[in-house]
């Protein structure tokens, strides 16, 4: 709910024509990011800028800030490049906003990033939310004050109470002004109270006394004004206290959560003790009636600052320890069935799934790299293929790398062996060819000695695409065929192995049309496809539906500047089962593309020209009007703008999509 504001929201849009880095700093709760999105939404409705919005709330600590930023940038790459040059090298000239929310707690790392960030983007602007200012040359700060007492702030406090089904008495409304200077007219201290008022009366909330919960003085982030941090903490008490002991013990247990969750994910995590899962569907709704947990569709979120409390209340309690396990056991057992069903037609689901978990699995491996090594090196191994699916392959090569180092206790050997195989796959989709041929050996000589079927599957398929990318798809087919004949003989080419044996299958069409085998690898392509239709699978299909694609174009027609059937094919299942996002491209397309050289000649390297090259289609937001962005102003790269004057619109390489993950490419 967003009230008032008109000078602010006038004075940052101004701010917004002129200044490439402006910071909204104020106490928490005084409304810094409602009045971001605010400003940005109506910029966005004027025509402005494109914009990319990074929720920083959701970091640990710092290091997966430039990770975070590029997913906000829908950004997927698979290079051995470091995320903030990939955002660079993104950005470029573009006219871009990007607005980083809520950076105190990263402010160093954040600080450092939006220095990179202006110095090598001229026509960038950033706009930041934070407790604490940058200290940076050319920053233009906005003190975020809390709203009027008597006007917008009894306004926003008495839509609020509306809201939850409550309407102050006639008598009580000559309190609300005195509330509102009580609450020294902080929105959701304001909401917080007005949540309040289905159990206590206005004149109960004055009697009230404050909380005097302050921070410890080693805290790094330094409130502007100690005074309305204790308001805001008393609002918080009182909700507190107007809780029922079940919903303080709900409050308490959902802080050690870093992003949404839905009802059954918190039943789940959750229940315990003298707390029931029916107690937690109960406990959630008072919850979100008393206006401390955000109800976003079917999905819940506790506020950076509301988190923090409860997070305080959850260490009081002693069971912090006991909740960081069981979260990290949820989020291990989350993974473990994603990967059970990763064939099935829930596959899509399922990869978004993880894709919008992926705070509360970094958090989940980092507790479990401390406490037990051999569940952390289960769950980044589970997530580690996702996560190269989702354009996270920098991330899933960290943490596959810190289980490995980690130590092997000798329980986990199968566990192992996948960990280098997926470890392997970020390499070479990175272009890192002769690490990833290392670990490509390596996993096959701990799968020959273990005789895993699913093993044996997964390290050919990490063999033959070692040898493909490096010119040699005579050796990648023998490898492939020799492991499926064996699968096949001895009975390992059904579930669980099934999955590894169509990985095999599709890596082995290339292999076909790598060595001239056209008609068969179009067979091969079709018989494929075939099952991944019937079975609901999208993964494995993409590239059935890639060969097939350019053996209907013919050769080369992939590659030349008319329409792309393959594109067109693929940006429409994209659509339909990625959340709607216009023209994903599969990271497959990234690996083609570097084959073109070592494959130049072949079948295949004529389809990387298909998938790499060709004209860059318009990027989001560049269908307006020639004439709508002759109105529009343009900076230049020392902050100050110019009138642009008949210049066409510029032409803007595409984003490759951080939805583009069941075509992550092999």
């Amino acid at each position: 709910m967003f009230v008032g504001r008109d000078r602010e929201l006038a004075e940052l849009r101004s701010a917004l024509k002129v200044q490439r880095l402006i910071t909204l700093t104020g106490t928490a709760g005084v409304g810094k990011s409602r009045l971001a999105r605010q400003a940005v939404e109506r910029e966005q409705a004027a025509g402005g800028d494109e914009s990319c919005w990074a929720d920083l709330w959701q970091l640990a600590d710092e290091r997966m800030l430039a990770a975070l930023v590029s997913d906000a940038c829908g950004l997927s790459d698979h290079t051995p490049r470091m995320p903030l040059d990939v955002i660079v090298q993104w950005i470029g000239e573009r006219e871009l906003l990007i607005v980083l929310d809520s950076c105190e707690h990263v402010l160093p790392a954040c600080r450092q990033l939006v220095e990179t960030l202006l110095a090598k983007c001229p026509q960038l602007t950033i706009l930041a939310t934070s407790r604490e200012v940058f200290h940076l040359e050319d920053e233009h700060v906005m003190v975020v004050e809390p709203l009027p007492c008597a006007t917008d702030a009894a306004e926003l406090f008495l839509q609020r109470a509306e809201q939850m089904g409550v309407v102050p008495q006639p008598g009580e409304l000559n309190h609300v002004t005195e509330l509102c200077t009580y609450l020294d007219g902080l929105p959701l201290a304001l909401e917080l109270a007005a949540g309040a008022l289905r159990h206590s009366s206005i004149e109960d909330l004055l009697r009230r006394p404050r909380h005097d919960l302050q921070r410890e003085e080693s805290d790094p982030v330094r409130v502007p004004s100690p005074r309305r941090h204790e308001v805001l903490r008393t609002a918080l008490g009182w909700s507190h206290e107007l809780c029922t002991p079940k919903e303080r013990l709900l409050w308490a247990r959902l802080s050690i959560v870093l992003g949404h969750v839905d009802a059954p994910t918190a039943a789940a995590l959750c229940a315990g003790g003298p707390l029931t899962a029916g107690d937690v569907e109960i406990a959630l709704a008072g919850l979100v009636d008393k206006s401390v947990v955000t109800r976003r569709g079917e999905r819940y979120l506790l506020l950076d600052t509301v988190r923090e409390y409860g997070r305080m209340w959850l260490t009081e309690l002693g069971e912090l320890d006991s909740m960081a396990t069981a979260h990290a056991a949820h989020f291990l057992a989350l993974a473990r069935q994603a990967d059970s069903t990763w064939t099935s037609a829930e596959q899509t689901g399922w990869y978004r799934t993880i894709k919008d978990a992926h705070p509360d699995l970094c958090a989940a491996l980092d507790y479990l790299l401390e406490h037990r090594v051999d569940d952390a090196l289960e769950l980044a191994t589970l997530t580690g293929f996702y996560w190269t699916c989702c354009g996270h392959a920098h991330t899933a090569q960290q943490y596959l790398g810190r289980v490995l180092q980690a130590g092997d206790s000798g329980h986990q050997t199968l566990m192992r062996q996948r960990a280098i195989w997926a470890l392997g796959l970020t390499h070479l989709l990175q272009g890192n060819h002769a690490t990833g041929n290392h670990l490509a050996r390596q996993c096959l000589a701990l799968a020959q000695g273990e005789q895993d079927p699913s093993g044996l599957l997964r390290a050919a398929y990490l063999q033959a695409m070692s040898d493909l990318l490096r010119g040699n798809a005579r050796e990648a087919l023998d490898m492939l065929d020799g492991t499926l004949q064996t699968a096949h003989e001895e009975g390992g080419d059904t579930e669980p192995a099934g999955h590894a044996v169509r990985m095999c299958r599709m890596l082995r069409l290339f292999a076909l049309t790598g060595v001239g085998l056209l008609e068969e690898s179009q067979e091969a392509a079709t018989a494929l496809r075939a099952q991944c239709v019937a079975m609901g699978e999208h993964w494995v299909r993409s590239y059935t539906d890639y060969q097939l694609c350019d053996r209907a174009a013919g050769p080369g027609r992939c590659s030349g500047p008319g329409p792309r059937p393959l594109d067109a094919h693929l940006q429409a299942a994209d659509r339909r089962h990625l959340r709607d996002r216009p023209g994903p491209r599969h990271a497959g397309r990234v690996v083609l593309g570097q084959r073109r050289r070592a494959l130049r000649g072949t079948g295949l390297g004529s389809g990387a020209t298909a998938v790499g090259g060709g004209r860059p289609p318009p990027a989001r937001g560049a269908g307006r009007s020639a004439a709508a962005r002759v109105r529009r102003e343009h900076r230049t790269p020392t902050g100050r703008r110019r009138r642009l004057r008949d210049v066409p619109p510029p032409s803007r390489p595409r984003r490759s999509g951080r939805d583009a993950g069941l075509g992550c490419g092999w």
